[in-house]
């Protein structure tokens, strides 16, 4: 079983990563910004909770955007479904520890559809998986926070290291690949998945169809 240990190191290396460059936002990185620290402890208790679940489904997407999980530091998850929580699943919310965070330009962001899709499909479903990202850091356009970008190769590579290993400590049955980059990432760690639709760009009812199929 996973424990606090476990999740604490696990948080730490990511922290101590330091992008190389201005196209690149690590929102858990150590140092002097206190947004990165909340957001730290936003993605442990977020990871507490789900370990104490001892979830049998990894649902891994492709990486942080900038309405969601670059803001709160739990993926897919925006500052609204953080806040106000899921209580078809008894997951987030302030009362539960979660705390918000409003990076200066950012303040006036608070949903995000590919959130929004992927939480209301999981209450519909009453299933809660581990969600992880093939990188698991915020891809942008160089200079320009409030963009988002694919992931490049080299990225998702280093993701990579770090989704095998949270594999490796949460021993999943099943590995759902979200999209494209997700299931080329753990293809080439050689992690078995089934594809779905990404919902984000028009793709919310095939991912609806095939989160169903599999957990429904």
């Amino acid at each position: 079983m996973v424990n606090d240990s476990d999740i604490h190191s696990l948080i730490h290396d990511l922290a101590a990563i330091e992008p190389s460059g201005a196209d690149v936002f690590n929102q858990y990185q150590a140092g002097d910004n206190p947004n990165n620290a909340i957001r730290r402890a936003n993605f442990t208790l977020y990871l507490q909770e789900i370990a104490a679940r001892q979830p049998k489904t990894l649902l891994v997407m492709e990486a942080p955007g900038y309405r969601g999980s670059r803001l709160t530091g739990v993926p897919v998850t925006s500052r609204k479904v953080l806040l106000e929580g899921v209580s078809a699943l008894k997951l987030f919310g302030e009362e539960s520890g979660f705390q918000d965070v409003t990076d200066a330009g950012f303040e006036h962001i608070y949903s995000e559809q590919s959130a929004t899709i992927v939480w209301n499909t999981l209450a519909e479903l009453q299933h809660v998986p581990l969600i992880w990202n093939t990188f698991p850091f915020h891809p942008r356009e160089d200079g320009k926070p409030l963009t988002n970008r694919r992931p490049r190769k080299r990225e998702t590579e280093l993701g990579g290291t770090f989704l095998q290993r949270v594999i490796d400590l949460f021993t999943p049955e099943l590995v759902i690949a979200v999209g494209n980059v997700a299931y080329e990432t753990l293809s080439d760690i050689g992690i078995p998945s089934t594809k779905i639709r990404h919902p984000a760009q028009g793709g919310k009812n095939d991912f609806v169809a095939g989160l169903t199929a599999l957990l429904g």
